[in-house]
């Protein structure tokens, strides 16, 4: 897998082909007309005069037209930034021919279902005395590898689109007009390619990551439809191979982690939207190395396409790191280590008293995460994002202290508001966060609710309203006393005479 957002960079190896035999690797040179300068494939050993022997020289004649087909459907496109139909093509043929270990999908049995809901209500049951947070879960589902790839597109288009669009919309814009209209139709092509290339290139990870994940929110995010618990019966068996534990064990531990995550998503409504922009923010700041292109452009020849695609291939297009993106990802990182540490503190709080191998399972989890787990990997390949394991530990570290110094429910009042959450910083200083006297964000919505009432145009006319109402009800009476007074003088003199 790249390490290169997208895979700026060689394709990975393509499956196999429709004779059944892997495509000769030797095949293309590493120069403009084959495989190592050409980031789509063309190329091979006709090179720059024959672009399309590498892709079909090898397949039997009666695949040549369904190959022909593909190829116009990916120069046909006209979506958005990646082709996601490619995209789930891919990661299904990727589930369908198994992880390393020869494991291939296979689809849930009745007895598995009912073992992942009993295993998720259960966990619910205990985790109501490790969190103030009420169950998030409306059903509990398991998953072969393929139902989770389906259903997780929708947020993986979420996560990706942005990234891509900026990618896209950069590569188009940072050409020269003339170049542009030189190169119009060119241009419509490689963003068909482009969008196929994205496509393959997320269909490959997200693939790849059916084959480890355990649950929807492996990764931090709820990948998933939201209150729906799910667990990968098969993965989850991987997982706890060779541990040493009892798989109703591991498979209980890991559905408590599974329904902390959806207690936190259902009832911070903030949260969800708050970790998705920050990917967007990264999103928008993305750049391309103008001086770099323009060194670049002033030797390419736009009617050759293979010398476009070399520079392609050069990282022409690299997005930079900015100062924007900086922040957006560490706001991002400081995020995730914060709903991943809460849910650590709390699963190890429910379990420890139950589960004589939670310490042990706990850490196991903590390495695979530490040694560079497929989430991580694949998040790192997708957005650029690479969470450190350190902040994970520091962030359980803290909650764990919160629950100490200030209970269950105090712990939890923090994600009422994303102010009130710690920072970076205060992960460095638990100590200082937590016996620092936490905010009051009750008196300052008093305060602006009291300024907005004072500065609204419909209350002022009410209290000018008011006031004049109670100027003539003050004249009135004042009116009224004059008269009772010459009343009372007229009676006075009648009575003297």
């Amino acid at each position: 897998m790249s390490d290169t957002p997208f895979g700026f960079g060689l394709p990975p190896e393509e499956p196999e082909g429709g004779d059944g035999k892997k495509k000769d690797p030797a095949g293309g040179g590493q120069g403009a007309g084959g495989q190592g300068g050409n980031p789509f494939g063309f190329g091979g050993p006709g090179g720059a005069d024959n672009p399309f022997a590498a892709m079909f020289g090898s397949m039997n004649p009666n695949d040549l037209g369904a190959a022909f087909q593909q190829l116009g459907q990916m120069l046909s496109y006209e979506g958005g930034p990646v082709n996601w139909d490619m995209a789930k093509q891919i990661a299904r043929q990727t589930v369908a021919q198994g992880t390393a270990d020869g494991t291939k999908d296979e689809s849930v049995g009745p007895a598995e279902r009912a073992a992942v809901q009993e295993a998720v209500r259960l966990a619910d049951l205990w985790l109501d005395d490790a969190t103030s947070l009420p169950s998030g879960s409306t059903t509990a589902v398991a998953w072969s590898r393929a139902e989770w790839v389906e259903a997780t597109q929708p947020a993986w288009k979420e996560l990706v689109d942005p990234v891509a669009e900026r990618v896209g919309a950069a590569m188009g814009g940072v050409l020269p007009e003339e170049m542009q209209a030189m190169a119009g139709p060119l241009i419509g092509m490689m963003r068909s390619m482009g969008g196929a290339m994205f496509g393959q290139q997320i269909g490959q990870a997200v693939g790849t990551l059916a084959g480890e994940v355990v649950g929807s929110t492996d990764i931090g995010l709820p990948l998933g439809p939201a209150g729906k618990a799910a667990l990968l019966p098969l993965n989850i068996a991987a997982f706890g191979k060779d541990l040493g534990v009892p798989q109703d064990e591991v498979r209980l531990y890991l559905a408590l982690r599974e329904a902390a995550h959806q207690r936190l998503f259902a009832h911070v409504p903030w949260l969800r939207s708050h970790l998705f922009g920050a990917v967007e923010g990264y999103a928008r700041g993305i750049t391309v190395d103008t001086a770099k292109l323009e060194d670049a452009v002033g030797q390419l020849d736009v009617s050759n396409p293979e010398q476009l695609q070399e520079a392609l291939q050069q990282g022409l297009f690299q997005p930079e790191d900015t100062p924007q993106q900086k922040a957006a990802l560490a706001r991002l990182e400081t995020a995730l280590a914060l709903v991943e540490g809460w849910v650590d503190a709390v699963v190890h709080a429910a379990a420890k008293p139950r589960l004589t191998s939670a310490d042990a399972l706990r850490e196991t989890l903590r390495r695979r995460r530490a040694t560079g787990g497929p989430a991580e990997q694949t998040f790192a390949t997708l957005i650029g994002l690479e969470l450190r394991p350190r902040r994970l530990r520091d962030a359980s570290r803290l909650w764990a202290s919160l629950t100490d110094a200030r209970g269950v429910d105090g712990r939890d009042d923090l994600w009422e508001h994303p102010d009130m959450l710690p920072t970076a910083s205060d992960l460095d200083d638990p100590d200082g966060f937590v016996h620092r006297e936490h905010l009051d964000f009750s008196e300052l919505d008093k305060m602006l609710g009291e300024a907005a009432e004072q500065n609204s145009p419909s209350l002022k006319k009410d209290k000018a309203d008011e006031g004049e109402k109670k100027a003539d009800g003050e004249s009135a009476s004042g009116k009224d006393a004059g008269d009772d007074t010459d009343n009372t003088d007229n009676s006075k003199g009648e009575a003297d005479q």
